[in-house]
C-alpha cells in the first residue's frame, strides 16, 4: 500500500492550500452542548473545551429497563434513532455560581405531543431539575457499554427514575458517568487517523523481516581465525571478532526496531471521550446543511440541530467541503484552541425524527436521509451510509481553552483525499 499516505495523510514539506481561511462561526449560538445524550441540546454563547468534549457535555444518559423473569431486569441504552420520543425533551444548563455557592443544575422540559399518554398536561410539561454534579455517594453502580467501550455509571434513582419513566410510559433510569470515562477505539482518536500521521515510520516492517532473516544468516557466520598469541584474553578477541558479521546485524535490527516501535507508541496514546458515541466533537457546515436544505420541496428547511454538532462553522466557500479538512484553529490570540479533524460522521435515521411528534416525520424532512443517499454516500469504509460532518478532537495544548460565538476559524490544514472509516495509521505502513 505505497501511495496511502500520499493519498489519505498531509505530508510535510509538501503542505496543501487552505480550502478556506479565517472562516467566522456565525454572530448567532452556533455551539451546542448535550447534558444528557439523546435528549435536545443547548445553544451556547461561549464554551469550554476539555479533552473529553464540551464542560458538562453528555455525562448523563437514560437507560431503559427491561423486564425479565423472576424479577431481574435489565438495561439498554437508549438512543434518539431508536427511541425518536426522547426529542420532545428539552434542556437548559444553571451554571454554578462560585461566589454564592450555588450548586449548577439542569433543567429537563417535557413537550408532550398531541397524542400524549398523560391525560394531566399541565403535569406533563413540568420541569425537572437535576443537579449539574451530583453526589455519587450511596449511588448503585452501573456497568455501562456503548459501541464495545465500558463504564462505570451511578443510577441517579428516583425521582429522576419515576419522572422519567412517567413521561416515556416505561421503566427509565437516568444514569451519571461520574469521574469516569470511555475509551475511544478504532481510528477515530488523532494518533491512530491517517490525516494526522505525522510521517510513515523511517523502516517498514518489510524491511524489518528481510533485516530479521539476514541477522540470523550473518549469525550462522564465522570469520576464520589466523595464527595468533595464545591466552584468555586474546582468545576472547579472536572469538568477538569471529562473530563480528552477526554481532553488528543483531544491533542494527534491534535500534531499527526501536526507531519503528517508538514512532507507533505516539499512535497508540489513549483518547477518552464521555457518553458521546465515538469522539468529544462534532463539527458541522452551515454551507452544507443550505445545499441539503435546497434539496426540499416547497419552503421547509433542515434543521442543523437534528444533526446533534457541537460547533457550526459558516462561510466555507463550497458544501461538504469540510470533508477535507484536518486541523482548525479558532480565535486569533495566544490562547486560540487547535481542533484535530479525524473522521466523517456517517448518519443514520435520527436526523429523520420530527421533534414536535417524538416519530419519524413525513415531510420532506422526513426524507432527510434519503435526500443524502444519492451523492453523499463517499466513505469508502462505510458504503451504506451518508456523511454529514466531522468528528474532531482537541490538541492537548487547547485544553480548557474558551471559544466563543464568532470567534474566527482558519483551516490550518487540508488533506487532498478523504479519510476512510476504519482505515487507521497502521494501515499505511509497508507489509
Amino acid at each position: 500500500m505505497k501511495n496511502h499516505k500520499s493519498r489519505h495523510a498531509h505530508q510535510p514539506g509538501k503542505r496543501t492550500p487552505p480550502l478556506a481561511k479565517k472562516r467566522k462561526l456565525t454572530s448567532q449560538p452556533q455551539l451546542y452542548t448535550y447534558p444528557i445524550k439523546s435528549l435536545r441540546g443547548v445553544s451556547l454563547s461561549e464554551a469550554t473545551l476539555t479533552r473529553t468534549g464540551f464542560q458538562y457535555d453528555r455525562r448523563f444518559m437514560l437507560l431503559k429497563v427491561i423486564p425479565g423473569q423472576n424479577g431481574a431486569c435489565t438495561l439498554k441504552n437508549m438512543h434518539v434513532p431508536h427511541f425518536p420520543e426522547m426529542a420532545l425533551f428539552t434542556t437548559e444548563i444553571v451554571y454554578p455560581d462560585e461566589e454564592k455557592d450555588v450548586p449548577g443544575r439542569i433543567i429537563v422540559t417535557y413537550h408532550p405531543p398531541a397524542d400524549s399518554h398523560l391525560d394531566n398536561k399541565d403535569k406533563a410539561t413540568k420541569t425537572l431539575e437535576i443537579p449539574l454534579q451530583p453526589d455519587i455517594r450511596g449511588l448503585r453502580q452501573l456497568s455501562i457499554e456503548m459501541h464495545r467501550s465500558p463504564t462505570t455509571g451511578y443510577d441517579m434513582g428516583d425521582p429522576y427514575n419515576e419522572w422519567f419513566s412517567e413521561r416515556f410510559g416505561y421503566g427509565v433510569v437516568l444514569a451519571y458517568l461520574g469521574p469516569h470515562s470511555r475509551r475511544v477505539l478504532g481510528s477515530f482518536a488523532p494518533g491512530k487517523s491517517p490525516a494526522h500521521a505525522v510521517d510513515r515510520p523511517v523502516v517498514s516492517t518489510r524491511s524489518l523481516v528481510g533485516l530479521a532473516v539476514l541477522t540470523l544468516v550473518l549469525n550462522g557466520v564465522r570469520v576464520p581465525s589466523g595464527a595468533s598469541a595464545s591466552g584468555p584474553v586474546q582468545s576472547a578477541r579472536e572469538e568477538l571478532l569471529r562473530h563480528w558479521p552477526g554481532v553488528a546485524a543483531t544491533v542494527v535490527a534491534g535500534l531499527l526496531s526501536w526507531v519503528l516501535l517508538r514512532g507507533l507508541s505516539t499512535a497508540k496514546e489513549d483518547e477518552s471521550i464521555t457518553f458521546a458515541d465515538t469522539a468529544p466533537y462534532l463539527l458541522t457546515s452551515e454551507t452544507s446543511l443550505d445545499e441539503l436544505s435546497a434539496r426540499f420541496a416547497g419552503e421547509e428547511r433542515m434543521d442543523m440541530t437534528k444533526f446533534r454538532p457541537n460547533i457550526v462553522v459558516s462561510g466555507p466557500a463550497t458544501a461538504f467541503e469540510e470533508d477535507f479538512w484536518a486541523e482548525l484553529r479558532v480565535g486569533q490570540s495566544e490562547a486560540a484552541a487547535r481542533l484535530l479533524l479525524t473522521a466523517n460522521c456517517v448518519r443514520c435515521r435520527s436526523i429523520n425524527v420530527d421533534y414536535a411528534t417524538g416519530k419519524m416525520g413525513t415531510g420532506e424532512t422526513g426524507s432527510a436521509l434519503k435526500k443524502l443517499m444519492n451523492d453523499r454516500r463517499v466513505d469508502k469504509g462505510v458504503k451504506y451510509n451518508p456523511v454529514f460532518g466531522r468528528y474532531v478532537f482537541l490538541d492537548p495544548a487547547s485544553d480548557k481553552v474558551m471559544i466563543r460565538v464568532g470567534d474566527e476559524v482558519d483551516v490550518l490544514r487540508t488533506m487532498k483525499e478523504r479519510t476512510i472509516y476504519g482505515q487507521s495509521v497502521y494501515s499505511l505502513i509497508h507489509v
